[in-house]
C-alpha cells in the first residue's frame, strides 16, 4: 500500500524545563505558507490545571476576523500538523503526537516513537488513537473529548491569545527606544485563530534532557517544536 509522504512546511520552536509557561508566535512572517492553511500563528506548552499534565496547543491561520472569515476557515485534510517533543536534548524528535483532519473531526495519533524523523512524516496510525468533533466556534465551542489515559482534545475556532503590539513593534526596528513602560496595544484582539489543543499526563513523556539548563542543571528540559507538514 502506498503511503503518502507528508513534507514540513512551517514550523514554531520552543524549550520547556518541568514546570514553566512557553510561547512562540510566529504570525503571517513566512512567506512559503502565509494566508494558507497551514499558516501556524502560535505554539502554547504550559502545565495544566492538574499540575501533573502538560497543555499543548498549535493555533494556525491567524489573523481571522470575527463573522464569516472565522466560520468559514477549516483545518485542511492535506495538512498535518505535528507536535515535536525532543526528551534527549539532541534536537531530534524522540516522541511525535499528530493531528490531522478528516470530515468533520480531528484525529489525534501518539505520543509515539515516531517512524521517521526530520522534514519528512507520515501519519502514525499504528500508533494510539483518540478523535474529536471539530467545533464551529458556536454552540460545541466547548467539545472537548477525555479519553486513553486522561487525554484531552479540543479542535476548532478561538480568540487569538497571543499579545504583540506591532506599531510599537516597528517603531523600535526604526530606532525608538523609549515607551517600554507604557501600556501597550494588542494588535490582535478581536482576531481569531484555528486550535488544537491536547493536554495529557507528564509521564507520557518519560525523562527529559538533565543538564540541557545550564542554570538548573538538575532540571529535565524538553525541546518542543510544532510542524505543519502538506501531502506531497
Amino acid at each position: 500500500m502506498k503511503k503518502n509522504k507528508l513534507v514540513s512546511i512551517a514550523s514554531i520552536i520552543c524549550l520547556l524545563a518541568v514546570t514553566p509557561f512557553l510561547l512562540s508566535g510566529d504570525h503571517i512572517d513566512a512567506p512559503g505558507v502565509t494566508g494558507t492553511k497551514s499558516d501556524l500563528a502560535s505554539f502554547y506548552a504550559f502545565e495544566g490545571e492538574n499540575p501533573n499534565n502538560l497543555v499543548l496547543i498549535a493555533n494556525l491561520q491567524g489573523f481571522l476576523p470575527p463573522g464569516a472569515a472565522t466560520t468559514n476557515a477549516n483545518f485542511s485534510e492535506d495538512v498535518l500538523v505535528e507536535f515535536n517533543i525532543d526528551t534527549t536534548g539532541d534536537l531530534i524528535e524522540d516522541l511525535v503526537i499528530q493531528a490531522i483532519r478528516r470530515g468533520d473531526t480531528m484525529y489525534f495519533f501518539g505520543p509515539v516513537v515516531p517512524s521517521t524523523t526530520g522534514l519528512q512524516s507520515e501519519v502514525a496510525t499504528f500508533a494510539p488513537m483518540n478523535k474529536v468533533v471539530i467545533s464551529a466556534g458556536t454552540a460545541d465551542a466547548e467539545a472537548i473529548v477525555e479519553e486513553n489515559n486522561g487525554m484531552k482534545f479540543f479542535a476548532g475556532p478561538r480568540d487569538d491569545p497571543f499579545f504583540f503590539d506591532l506599531n510599537r513593534f516597528d517603531a523600535i526596528l526604526n530606532g525608538e527606544v523609549s515607551g517600554f513602560n507604557a501600556e501597550g496595544t494588542d494588535t490582535f484582539a478581536g482576531q481569531n485563530v484555528l486550535s488544537i489543543a491536547i493536554e495529557l499526563p507528564k509521564s507520557m513523556l518519560g525523562v527529559g534532557a538533565v543538564g540541557a539548563n545550564p542554570f538548573e542543571p538538575t532540571t529535565p528540559v524538553y525541546s518542543m517544536w510544532v510542524e505543519s507538514k502538506r501531502k506531497q
